[in-house]
């Protein structure tokens, strides 16, 4: 006769499981302390992306279990993060206020144990990170239905920052407010940005009479509904929650594929090599005719990809200057690649190589 296994049985069995799984987390604990005492006599650096990166596909490729690899990456990004407050911890500072998107790709992968900075523009991000006020610092370069954040790309043309590591995100708006009754809105505040990421909802579900109100973030936003029974906001379901609003609606924007790309900045930073590496460069091409094509030609002849070329007003004297912001597979310490950078250095810049994510 089959034995019946009652809730309880599997529920006992579950919290032994749950206790060993602690066990093994503590110990884990106890092996990265070692190591960051290692490191701190050596002034290396904690965060290393290509070593996340490389125990994830590993540990994917030996799963043979009911989790995929999205499961065991948010599972184990938390783990890495406390792993690093443990072995020191580091300032991380962000495109505020909290609640912000930035603050979310920040603790995606910090933690929510990491000591964060919320800064009001992403100028102050990069004057943090490289005053060395803080060790790294996050900021969003560009989404993928209304492409680059030009702030982002004026600061990465003028700073002595390098690219750590990037943090894609999808990014969901929804439609909060203390009055549940959205003809009685008569103001929506949001970031501009987000106005335009939900316009077909703007349009759909909001009079024409009602004021949109832009504001410097959608967290700031969210504070000012708050308070104001009359108005809406357009924000993260973060946001609306940290200011205790309902929520309307839900996944609000255009595109169910609104996508953000975070980059983790810091000083003087260098990546070890992975086996899936992105490098990311600014180049000045001369305003000489064919100067571009010669340039492009070179990476070419190299067997170099390129995933991403677009140009940004250099904002140099009265003539049209651009640089050129450009992003190809592999990594500076790569032969091939590193040869070709050497021969052109005159003309870049380089921001970063580091493990692919987009």
């Amino acid at each position: 006769m089959k034995e019946v296994t009652t809730i309880e049985e599997i529920r006992k069995k579950i919290d032994a499981i749950d206790q060993q799984l602690l066990d093994l987390l503590n110990q884990r604990m106890d092996l990265v302390q070692e190591v960051g005492r290692i490191k701190k006599t050596s002034n290396a650096t904690i965060y290393r992306p290509e070593r996340e990166r490389e125990i994830i596909e590993r540990l994917s490729n030996l799963n043979e279990g009911k989790l995929n690899q999205q499961a065991i990456e948010a599972i184990f990004l938390e783990i890495f993060a406390v792993s690093r407050n443990i072995e020191l911890p580091e300032r991380v500072a962000y495109l505020g206020p909290e609640g912000s998107f930035t603050h979310q790709a920040a603790e995606a992968r910090f933690g929510a144990m990491s000591e964060y900075m919320s800064l009001r523009n992403i100028q102050s991000v990069f004057e943090a990170v490289l005053s060395e006020r803080v060790r790294y610092g996050i900021v969003p370069i560009e989404n993928n239905q209304q492409g680059i954040v030009g702030e982002t790309m004026s600061q990465l043309s003028t700073s002595d920052v390098n690219i750590v590591a990037e943090v894609p995100m999808p990014i969901h708006f929804s439609f909060a407010s203390q009055n549940e009754n959205i003809n009685e809105i008569q103001k929506v505040y949001s970031k501009d940005i987000a106005f335009r990421q939900c316009s077909k909802f703007i349009k759909e579900y909001i009079g024409s009479d009602v004021h949109m109100i832009p504001v410097e973030s959608t967290s700031k936003a969210a504070m000012l509904a708050s308070t104001d029974n009359t108005a809406a906001v357009i924000c993260s379901h973060i946001a609306a929650k940290m200011y205790n609003l309902p929520i309307l609606f839900a996944n609000i924007q255009d595109s169910p594929d609104n996508y953000t790309r975070f980059l983790i900045l810091s000083r003087s930073y260098r990546n070890a090599r992975s086996d899936n590496d992105k490098t990311t460069i600014l180049a000045r091409i001369s305003d000489k005719p064919g100067s571009l094509v010669t340039f492009l030609q070179k990476f070419h002849e190299a067997g170099v990809n390129f995933t991403k070329i677009e140009s940004y007003p250099a904002k140099d004297g009265k003539k049209f200057k651009y640089w050129f912001f450009i992003e190809f597979d592999g990594h500076l310490d790569d032969p091939v690649i590193g040869k070709v950078m050497q021969e052109n250095s005159e003309q870049i810049k380089w921001l970063g190589s580091y493990p692919k994510l987009c």
